[in-house]
């Protein structure tokens, strides 16, 4: 209940979010040249090098996946930075149909359901690094419980935080819809987790995953480590193993809430608590934007670039475009063969 003429708690909270964000862009683009543009420069090289690192684990599981089909790791490694790129402006993760899409047109005979349970497999090690990372980030003192979310200036995990009850209904809906949707394609489902299970053979043979998988993921991880240890120094946050894992805890709770492109308004707020004691509230406040904006126009960039010139599309909108016309496609395929039989 709010009075005639006051606004709504939702559209306050917003509302602070977008005056925070903004004031942190402002202080960043005002403080310009403070920015160590060379540290800048290398953790974006880094950065880069782990996408590269991981699109080749992801190429290795879908060898595995498609071993008589020859195919090449420059249209996986292309559809990987694609989707990241894409990912970093767009809300909801709308990248990872577009990797779907431009990694199962560079594979002949590929299935969509094959190549989306391929992803799942780098997923496995990035658990474990994962948990490990949050026990670290909890243990230190500095990083919020769960119930404090409520109170950070971000309205998007604030809202979630406050109204827990909602939440949990959320997620159970999304379960029980999930259920119900298996339960209408059950005619199909046999078929499906054929495709599925092929995406993730790799995982059914332990030593050519730890020979294939597993140590291109540490070295993306050790790359990611150094990129961000450059950006912290770039942005004079300070650059030590304690504050990548705390900046690497901050991207996971983020990239849980997708409601914004690279979780933005949960990445700051989150930052700024975390760091508070490192640094001055402006100093963390521009780093914490300053690198999401030098991160999102690079991969980007490097997006835009594979998609021109690995893929020969024109823009973004035509890679989205050309994937809902192929899965339209496939669908009229899939509709005549069942009619046939």
């Amino acid at each position: 209940m709010h009075t005639p003429g006051s606004m709504p708690l939702g559209a306050t909270s917003v509302g602070h979010t977008l005056s925070t964000f903004f004031d942190a862009v402002g202080k960043f683009f005002s403080d310009l040249a403070a920015v160590h543009w060379g540290l800048l420069l290398l953790g974006l090289l880094f950065f880069g090098l782990n996408l590269a690192l991981r699109s080749r684990a992801f190429f290795n599981a879908l060898r595995a996946a498609y071993p008589a089909v020859r195919f090449q790791w420059r249209r996986v490694w292309g559809a990987y930075a694609a989707a990241v790129g894409f990912n970093n402006v767009v809300p909801a993760r709308g990248g990872d149909v577009i990797k779907l899409f431009l990694t199962r047109s560079s594979i002949p005979g590929s299935s969509y359901p094959t190549v989306a349970s391929a992803f799942f497999v780098e997923s496995v090690f990035d658990a474990f690094v994962g948990v490990f990372v949050l026990i670290f980030a909890f243990s230190q003192g500095v990083f919020p419980k769960p119930p404090d979310f409520s109170k950070l200036s971000s309205f998007e995990i604030s809202y979630l935080a406050e109204h827990f009850h909602l939440t949990i209904f959320l997620v159970t809906l999304l379960a029980v819809l999930a259920v119900g949707l298996f339960a209408v394609l059950s005619a199909r489902v046999a078929a499906f987790w054929v495709h599925v299970r092929q995406g993730v053979t790799i995982l059914s043979d332990r030593r050519r995953y730890m020979r294939e998988i597993v140590p291109w993921q540490v070295l993306a991880w050790v790359s990611r480590f150094t990129a961000f240890w450059f950006l912290l120094e770039a942005f004079r946050v300070g650059g030590s193993v304690r504050n990548v894992l705390l900046v690497f805890a901050v991207g996971q709770v983020s990239g849980a809430i997708p409601l914004i492109p690279g979780g933005a308004g949960v990445q700051q707020a989150l930052t700024v608590k975390v760091f508070a004691s490192s640094a001055s509230a402006a100093t963390v406040a521009a780093y914490s934007v300053g690198q999401q904006i030098a991160i999102a126009a690079f991969t980007f960039a490097v997006g835009l670039g594979a998609v021109v010139f690995v893929f020969r599309f024109h823009s973004f909108k035509e890679v989205v475009a050309a994937g809902r016309a192929s899965r339209e496609e496939e669908r009229a395929a899939d509709r005549a063969a069942r009619h046939a039989s």
